[in-house]
């Protein structure tokens, strides 16, 4: 097979890689652009368009996701956590739970001061946040945009167990009160009504592919491959040229395997996630020395930071019974044809219904007050000093209710009713790391450990979170079954040492990943561990650079998805301006933004 040749190679057909190979296709239609993704396509598939589908591509056998397995932990009760990531084209964007949230203002100035990024402060990123956007939620919203790609609403469904958990919330506890947008970039703890990357007129999911790739369809010079893994990148002395894949066998099951090589005349852009990434840059010699010797790949760079800083929310999804009168999304989890015929039908007609909603209707984001520091204990006291105390906008915690059973033990379906009360750490203390076992074999397991409970901060943040578990026979905490709310007169639960004792058993069993994998090639100094600089280019090469969640230096207190989608929206500023290709208007803050700054 004849080499290809074009200007860009983007290695991963992930959110921020499909957002960035939109927006230079657009911007110009001449440029050569190469998207490797070792994923299906998604277009027009009622499993991704339909918000509601997206439980179905987290079963074992999907082929839309791919799943990581950690090492055994004691922190995790001896456990082999496994943690999953999108595996299609628009990665995250195109199977998860379509939640739309964006990090605290103080996440990005971190970026920004903390680690040395200029250009990435929180004033500076939010024109493109704004541009990304089409918030149909409020018109007029300073910190929104109105003109962007992807839709933002509440979906087309109204869930009843996301009603009820704000009208209790809102008598339990009067101290934090509630607001119609914890989103506008003034974060503050409170509750609302949950917004979804959903399109209020059609119900459909606000993906990646369908809304920067696929309406370019015309465009001949933006080449799309799906199925094939990236092995490595072949360097010319110290200039990136080659990039080498090969046959996703999960995907193309035609029995070959045959390595095929694509050039890169301008540059190489890796996008293939925290997980892919550094399996990439070691196979391709970049990392610590190291791992580079353990797994016989020869090395170019030394970069130890390679596959380091690996960080996750880690999320605890207790379960409970619903009333049977409820509307839940557990007929679509359990494939209910008839359910999903009839709701079908009302999602094609007017766009609402169950399968215009992902059945997560409302949360908060938590902040403890001086009391709860004091419940918290001393395990979380000097983190608290340390990283929230001099950051006022920074939640601790995400908690809200989700119309469904979820977690990996569903039982068989049963046709009951079932909802949780989810909590995720917004910055845990833990983290982990990910590196390549093999120089060749593209399928090898990854050295994976994700660091879940590392920390004891982690687990008073999920004690305090969750005090709702099983507790011993005769214990003030003990579950048992009723039908609606507690009254709000009743006493706070009380627990005993041994009750603790059963709630920090029932964490090390239970937590595991949100799906927010980042920080595995950190965007921060070479000294300090970086592997990229603030313009994205790998320490030590020319013409790579890196475009995903995987070069976030720090945590952000969000579903990750607003993150992805910022990252390529940057990357496509600054790979415009060196190309001398016009990108327009970024979008601008307005002036009321600034004035509230």
């Amino acid at each position: 097979m004849s080499q290809a040749t074009y200007d860009i190679i983007i290695a991963g057909g992930g959110t921020a890689g499909c957002v960035l190979a939109g927006r230079l296709a657009a911007a110009d239609p001449a440029l050569t652009i190469l998207i490797i993704e070792s994923g299906p396509t998604t277009r027009n598939d009622p499993l991704h368009i339909q918000p509601s589908r997206f439980m179905y591509h987290q079963r074992p056998d999907s082929k839309t996701m791919k799943f990581y397995s950690g090492k055994e932990c004691a922190a995790l009760g001896g456990r082999a956590p496994v943690v999953s990531c999108g595996q299609c084209l628009g990665g995250g964007s195109s199977v998860n739970f379509t939640m739309y949230t964006r990090a605290a203002p103080s996440d990005y100035d971190d970026w920004a001061t903390v680690y040395g990024n200029k250009g990435w402060s929180a004033t500076e990123l939010l024109p493109l946040l704004r541009k990304c956007e089409t918030y149909q939620v409020r018109p007029g919203q300073a910190t929104h945009g109105y003109a962007g790609p992807l839709k933002v609403s509440y979906g087309g469904y109204y869930p009843e167990v996301g009603q009820e958990f704000l009208n209790v919330a809102a008598q339990y506890d009067k101290t934090r009160g509630h607001t119609d947008d914890v989103n506008d970039f003034l974060i503050r703890p409170l509750g609302q009504r949950w917004p979804k990357w959903i399109n209020a007129e059609t119900g459909t999911r606000s993906d990646v592919p369908h809304h920067y790739i696929y309406p370019q369809s015309s465009n001949k010079n933006l080449t799309v491959l799906t199925g094939y893994h990236v092995k490595r990148v072949i360097f010319s002395g110290s200039v990136a040229r080659d990039v080498e894949y090969v046959p996703n066998s999960q995907i193309r099951d035609d029995g070959t395997s045959q390595v095929v090589t694509a050039r890169a005349r301008r540059m190489v852009v890796l996008s293939a996630g925290t997980f892919g990434f550094p399996a990439i840059l070691e196979r391709s010699g970049i990392g610590s020395s190291e791992v580079l010797k353990k797994i016989g790949a020869k090395e170019i760079i030394c970069l130890p930071g390679v596959g380091e800083n690996y960080q996750d929310h880690q999320t605890v999804f207790p379960q409970y019974l619903a009333c049977e009168s409820s509307h839940t999304l557990d007929c679509i989890v359990e494939d209910d044809q008839e359910e999903i015929a009839a709701w079908t039908k009302q999602w094609l007609e007017y766009g609402t219904g169950l399968l215009a909603t992902n059945g997560l209707e409302a949360g908060i984001k938590l902040r403890p007050s001086r009391q709860e520091l004091y419940a918290i204990g001393d395990d979380f006291r000097k983190r608290w000093l340390e990283f929230y105390a001099p950051s006022p906008d920074k939640p601790i915690i995400w908690m809200g209710v989700i119309a469904l059973l979820s977690g990996e033990d569903r039982p068989p379906p049963s046709g009951k009713k079932y909802f949780g009360v989810v909590h995720y750490l917004q910055h845990p203390a833990s983290v982990g790391y990910v590196h390549a076992t093999s120089a060749d074999d593209v399928e090898a397991p990854l050295d994976f450990h994700p660091g879940y409970l590392d920390s004891p901060a982690d687990m008073a943040l999920h004690k305090w979170a969750y005090k709702r578990t099983p507790f011993p026979s005769g214990s003030a905490a003990t579950v048992c079954e009723r039908s609606g709310p507690v009254p709000i007169s009743e006493p706070d639960l009380e627990y005993s040492a041994e009750d603790d004792r059963a709630l920090e058993d029932y964490i090390r069993l239970t937590v595991g990943s949100c799906w927010h994998s980042l920080g595995t090639c950190a965007m921060k100094r070479r000294e300090e561990g970086g592997v990229v600089d603030s313009r994205l280019n790998v320490y030590g090469v020319e013409g790579l650079k890196i475009v995903d969640l995987s070069i976030c230096p720090g945590n952000v207190a969000a579903n990750t998805y607003s993150t992805a989608v910022l990252i390529g929206e940057k990357a496509a500023m600054i790979i415009a301006e060196e190309l001398g290709i016009p990108m327009g208007d970024a979008g601008a803050a307005g002036p009321l933004f600034k004035a509230r700054l």
